[in-house]
């Protein structure tokens, strides 16, 4: 650690740092920052630096609201998009302790190591590499794209190509690998996906992400959004997340003698996951639009199923390649990019160690397309659903033992009652829909 602080206050030296950004987030996976300047930047290393929590949603009360943040030194970086001279502005991530210096339970940076550690004391290191999908359009007023590109589509050179490379190139300046990036299914949809690495760090990188590919976007006179849904009548965004895990430099989903090349880890790892994915659906599917991209027909999974290969399943199991033991993983396809990421990745793997410690049978996969099914058919084989709409999924999350321990009461409580007013909101809205449908003839 002292290492770690040495390295930040010569790099901070070196680039000519004048302000640092102290980064955490809220329980809705805000991102939340405050400046400091580089004279108060030891002081921060040594000690964190105190900001009121009671405007913080899901944090204290407005009578204990005193918090501190403590800036994590492997996260410091800088800033691309910001002057390199004279002025450079760099960050770090924070975690929010209480004045006593013990950790804050609300915080979700917390959340999540206090679900790692679960999994290391099991052996387990639990690795992610989600897919981000986003769109551009030509304000934050009105959903107007800037192209009408499909899959993988090489169109003639538009500014969406030069916002994806824009977006690639700082990602790497501060350190945050990129594997792909392509133009996805909708108009004006793209998706870049980073390299996986552990939960923690690919939260912070999650968290980055966003805001790199809003102010790239923002350079050139554009907006970027991960609203999940944002044109109806085309594919939504989803936050597919890949996962693993390893004991040591082993992959402990990977058996040879297997015919899909599982173990039995990751047989109960998936088997935990399909079991509580309802419950966990208002974490990783947290906003009323979310399940607008949860229905049939637009490539978002519905029921509870799994497949090698096939997209239509909840869980993917990619195919295994031969000498590629250490890529062996599942892909919960059920996420979306406005999800919280600490909250998210904690739910995955609480659903999937739930299943390891309990011993769960793995179903059959289900290798035909489920939206094919009638419902009698699907009804027989036991599949079941997701939630239909945030409504839903704010109750079956309510009734979770699974998701309160993940979370912790605190955090839980406050999450559900914030969805709750976000629902009651909703309904009182008069949509463009009803009067459309309704005015004229009622």
């Amino acid at each position: 650690m002292e290492k770690d602080k040495e390295y930040v206050l010569k790099q901070a030296k070196e680039n000519d740092v004048r302000f640092i950004r102290l980064w955490f987030t809220d329980i809705l996976g805000m991102l939340k920052s405050f400046a400091i300047t580089i004279d108060e930047l030891e002081t921060a290393l040594e000690e964190g630096m105190g900001f009121d929590g009671s405007s913080i949603e899901g944090y204290a009360r407005i009578d204990e609201s005193d918090m501190i943040a403590m800036p994590d030194p492997a996260t410091f970086t800088l800033l691309p998009w910001r002057p390199k001279e004279h002025s450079a502005v760099a960050r770090m991530f924070c975690d929010v302790l209480r004045p006593g210096g013990e950790p804050y339970e609300s915080d979700p940076r917390y959340i999540l190591k206090r679900n790692l550690k679960r999994a290391a004391d099991m052996g387990y290191t639990y690795y992610v590499g989600p897919e981000l999908e986003f769109f551009y359009f030509k304000s934050s007023e009105s959903p107007e794209v800037l192209d009408r590109g499909g899959y993988f589509d090489l169109t003639p050179l538009d500014v969406a190509s030069d916002l994806r490379r824009d977006t690639v190139l700082a990602l790497e300046a501060m350190g945050i690998g990129v594997e792909y990036s392509h133009h996805e299914v909708a108009p004006s949809q793209h998706e870049i996906d980073m390299r996986y690495t552990d939960a923690l760090t690919m939260a912070d990188n999650a968290m980055t992400f966003r805001l790199v590919v809003k102010e790239v976007a923002m350079s050139y006179g554009y907006y970027a959004t991960f609203m999940p849904k944002p044109l109806a009548g085309e594919n939504g965004s989803g936050m597919h997340t890949h996962m693993s895990l390893f004991k040591g430099d082993t992959n402990a989903f990977y058996d040879p003698d297997d015919r899909y090349h599982l173990s039995d880890v990751a047989k109960k790892f998936i088997a935990g996951l399909l079991k509580h994915a309802p419950e966990i659906c208002v974490v990783c599917s947290q906003w009323v639009n979310s399940y607008k991209r949860l229905i049939p027909g637009y490539e978002a999974p519905v029921y509870l199923t799994w497949a090698v290969r096939n997209r239509s399943d909840l869980i993917r199991v990619p195919e295994y390649k031969p000498g590629k033991e250490k890529a062996t993983r599942i892909e919960f396809r059920s996420p979306d990019p406005a999800c919280n990421p600490y909250l998210a990745f904690s739910a995955m793997l609480a659903a999937g160690l739930e299943g390891i410690e309990k011993g769960y049978e793995l179903p059959p996969p289900t290798e035909r397309n489920v939206y094919e099914m009638s419902e009698e058919e699907r009804r027989e084989l036991g599949i079941g659903m997701l939630p239909e709409d945030l409504w839903e999924a704010v109750q079956i999350a309510e009734r979770s033992e699974l998701l309160r321990r993940c979370l912790g009461d605190p955090v839980f409580e406050k999450f559900i009652e914030n969805k709750k007013v976000e629902w009651d909101r909703y309904r009182a809205v008069v949509t463009p829909w009803e009067l459309e449908n309704y005015l004229p003839v009622l």
